[in-house]
């Protein structure tokens, strides 16, 4: 203890007696301060964590470079996610390739372009190189890169509309409608998130937790590298032998996209098939060598959290491995085994494929008296199975969210009005803001030429005015509860089964009308939710309103130009595109995921749901899964509570469970194994083991193989496909595994299939 000496020195300082009454005044000051400090952070941890709270205002943004590499990167970006699109495997060029690629390419024109200051006029000087390449220029040309994706989607998505009308339905469309088409349904979401970003950007509650992974990658990339191989020469590396390797799987040796050893070893048995088969069957044993395999439809698993990834598993396996099997075989539910177990195509009752052409008449609607002729439509069980469980899934994620997250976002929105403004959004206000009027404007002029769209050129996408004026106002009613789910849970609940649904029941014998419906009413929701994701990375990254807007807005508008174009370029070059019947077995042009738009414009739109899922099909039962997946998420939520100690019961995320096999048609069981074992090495072990190394490359060789296989993709085309030159021995012929698309019931007979 200190004597009363001691204490009373610690009174004195240079030979004067302290105040107390004014040493406490200054202790409450500093303590104020630091109160004030606290206040003025994120009240979100992990935003605390990963976004810094300084800013440079003197960053040049509307730089040469920026404009260059973001109008090259959204051109060859919206090129090869079209050109992909319609091949068996659609791999996906995402943001974090551009991020990577076009990091090396900066600082390249950083070092080799003049500095040199030109006048222009009272504008004042301009610079080709106005310095050192900055983390703000590469924020804008990724979201330039991005912009007409809706989260990494990869092209337009009204281009399917385009592609069944020609492709499947053999039915002419004007490249001016298509255009049009896909312009106005993505600048639409557009609007739309214009008019919400103030409630839903700004706050700081509403934190979009999807934006921290790209923060921290433009983060770890614009770091110094100071030991070991440097990124930049990483990323080459690896690129240069994922271009090699990709002549193999992608030309010489197709077979190694499914090694599918099970259906070698039994050639004759159609069960045996139907389990080993990766592309057809369930994929048990099933590998690849292909990288195109691993990373199409799930994007590449190497940028997905490891709870993510064992999240997506367990629905898998306990749909694909346990519910399909039982219902297949064990209950032949729906007289499943007259058709093949894993198919996205329509059959009739006896097993044959089904003629939709023959129900389409003159008028492009469905033809009564040949319908009644043909029968009703049966779907392969996995594909009934897919829309169950899709209504259960958009069920579940209502209630999940209500009962797990539901007073979270309450709270999180009702602080958004009364929290003082955090350091972010005061770094923002800096800079000069969009005024409304430009997204009104935007909004007024995109719906008028929707307008015109829907009544000039109504013969060609059959939708009336007023499908518009529905479709619009149900996706403007969901953007800001969406939008509020996404910023808060990430988790994005979709409005396609609802939409199609809707208009199905509304308006039936009509399949272009039912597609534009749900473009316009799910895609430019989702569109909105996509570029609100972008403004928040923005206002993390602080960059200027305004910049945004103009990339924002100029990248949507080439990349659907790119989209159409890229469409109809291959849909009048490549003969029996899409049609996997007629194609030749090593064909890669297949366009599984038009097949499955085609399918569901059949179902939704020309059949309608009450001849497939009311009283007049044979899947009525299926609606049941909309009642289990909304009660479902409330049984947990009440064992949560009457267990509170049982911390794993919170862990069950019903939408996550029903949703896992979400891709499923197009996606097969082969995509979804190498994309799990893929993820679990690097996302576990790697991480777990070598965590330096996957902090440091993990994200740059996702970046490289994705890379890698695009360019020699395309290179093979050009130099091959387009001369018909072909390499025809026993590795290009498939994954052999001819009867894993037969029936397994008795007396029904199909071309080049046993008969029970």
């Amino acid at each position: 203890m200190e004597s009363e000496e001691e204490m009373n020195a610690r009174d004195y300082v240079n030979g004067s007696k302290i105040n107390h009454n004014s040493k406490e005044k200054v202790e409450e000051k500093d303590k104020e301060e630091e109160e004030e400090e606290e206040e003025d952070e994120s009240p979100i941890e992990e935003v605390r964590l990963t976004v810094t709270n300084t800013d440079d205002p003197t960053l040049p943004v509307w730089t040469f470079r920026m404009w260059f590499l973001g109008l090259l990167s959204c051109a060859l970006l919206s090129f090869l996610n079209q050109f992909f699109a319609y091949r068996t495997e659609p791999l996906v060029i995402t943001q974090i390739t551009v991020q990577v690629a076009t990091l090396p390419i900066g600082h390249f024109l950083a070092a080799v372009l003049p500095r040199r200051k030109f006048r222009i006029g009272s504008w004042g000087e301009f610079s080709l190189n106005p310095g050192p390449f900055n983390m703000k220029e590469h924020v804008l040309i990724s979201i330039f890169a991005n912009a007409g994706s809706a989260f990494g989607n990869g092209s337009a998505y009204a281009v399917g509309i385009v592609t069944i009308v020609k492709a499947f339905y053999g039915r002419s469309i004007s490249f001016l409608a298509g255009w049009l088409l896909i312009v106005t349904t993505q600048v639409l979401g557009y609007g739309w998130a214009g008019l919400l970003r103030k409630y839903v950007v700004e706050p700081a509650h509403m934190w979009w937790p999807g934006t921290l992974v790209q923060v921290s990658l433009f983060r770890a990339l614009h770091e110094k590298d100071k030991q070991g191989m440097s990124r930049a020469k990483f990323f080459l590396i690896v690129l240069i032998c994922s271009f090699s390797w990709y002549l193999l799987p992608g030309y010489l040796f197709s077979t190694l996209t499914s090694l599918s050893w099970i259906c070698w070893a039994y050639p004759n048995s159609v069960t045996a098939q139907q389990i080993g088969s990766g592309m057809r069957g369930l994929g048990l044993a099933a590998l690849t060598l292909d990288w195109t395999a691993v990373a199409s439809f799930l994007m590449s698993p190497l940028i997905t959290p490891f709870f993510a990834i064992m999240n997506i598993f367990a629905g898998y396996f306990l749909i694909i491995y346990i519910v399909l099997p039982a219902c297949y075989w064990g209950f032949d539910l729906f007289g499943a085994q007259k058709f093949p177990i894993f198919s996205s195509h329509l059959f009739t009752s006896d097993g044959q494929k089904y003629n939709i052409s023959a129900i389409v008449n003159h008028k492009f609607e469905l033809d009564l008296q040949s319908y009644e002729q043909q029968g009703r439509i049966h779907l392969s069980m996995f594909f009934a199975l897919t829309y169950g469980f899709g209504f259960a899934t958009i069920a579940s994620t209502l209630t999940h969210v209500g009962c797990f997250y539901g007073r979270e976002i309450y709270r999180r929105y009702v602080a958004s009005y009364k929290e003082k403004e955090d350091v972010h959004t005061r770094l923002m206000r800096r800079y000069k803001d969009i005024p409304l009027w430009w997204f009104y404007i935007l909004l007024g002029l995109t719906l008028a030429v929707a307008l015109v769209l829907c009544i000039v050129l109504n013969d060609q996408i059959q939708m009336p005015w007023w499908g518009l004026v529905f479709a619009s106002a149900m996706a403007f009613l969901f953007t800001l509860p969406i939008s509020i789910i996404t910023a808060t849970t990430n988790q994005t609940p979709g409005l396609n089964i609802i939409t199609e649904y809707v208009m199905g029941m509304i308006y039936p014998g009509r399949p272009i009308a039912n597609v534009c419906f749900k473009t316009y009413g799910y895609m430019s929701m989702s569109q909105a939710v996509s570029f609100l994701s972008d403004f928040k990375l923005g206002h993390y990254m602080k960059i200027p309103p305004r910049s945004m807007f103009i990339v924002q807005f100029l990248g949507t508008i080439i990349a659907g130009t790119v989209n159409i174009s890229v469409a109809w370029w291959l849909l009048n070059s490549i003969a029996n595109i899409c049609h996997d019947d007629v194609l030749p077995a090593d064909s890669p042009w297949t366009c599984p995921g038009d097949r499955v738009f085609f399918d569901a414009s059949v179902i939704w739109g020309l059949v309608g749901p009450r001849r497939i899922f009311g009283s007049e099909g044979n899947y009525s039962s299926m609606n049941w899964f909309f009642l289990g997946g909304a009660v479902g998420p409330i049984v947990v939520w009440l064992f949560h509570k009457a267990f509170p100690k049982h911390t794993w019961i919170p862990l069950i995320n019903l939408p996550v469970l029903f949703g896992a096999t979400g891709a499923m048609p197009p996606a097969t069981p082969l995509n979804y194994n190498a994309w799990i074992l893929t993820g679990t090495i690097f996302n576990f072990f790697v991480f777990r083991y070598r965590k330096r190394w996957w902090q440091r490359y993990n994200y740059i060789l996702s970046a490289a193989l994705d890379a890698g296989v695009a360019f020699m993709a395309v290179a093979l085309y050009f130099s091959l496909s387009m001369e018909n030159r072909s390499v025809d021995w026993w590795g290009t012929q498939g994954e052999h595994c001819k009867f894993a698309t037969c029936p397994t019931a008795k007396g029904i007979r199909v071309d080049d299939c046993p008969v029970y």
